[in-house]
């Protein structure tokens, strides 16, 4: 898998704003294929910083109804990244 088809969204939250700010921790959807390597290599390509840890998680899909119909919306892989001291990731950078 190309790094570059392994993140797929930054994850935007106050909490992850916060982490961000205090921990030097960054969220991210990732493909739900990619391991911890890949997701650190992508990371540190993408961004040019430096990665201490990688922690991954499976969110379960959720049911939803729309009417009378009932569904259940995609699983997906989400990943907390840490930076080393020093390093950040900008988003907006310029707006």
């Amino acid at each position: 898998m190309h790094v570059y088809e392994v993140l797929l969204r930054p994850i935007l939250t106050e909490k992850g704003n916060y982490q961000a700010e205090k921990l030097r921790q960054y969220t991210f959807e990732v493909d739900v294929r990619a391991n911890k390597i890949q997701v650190r290599n992508a990371v540190e390509t993408a961004f040019k910083v430096k990665v201490l840890d990688v922690s991954l998680m499976n969110v379960r899909g959720k049911q939803r109804r729309v009417g009378r119909r009932i569904g259940m919306t995609k699983a997906w892989k989400k990943a907390i990244v840490t930076l080393a001291q020093g390093d950040s990731i900008s988003f907006f950078e310029g707006v």
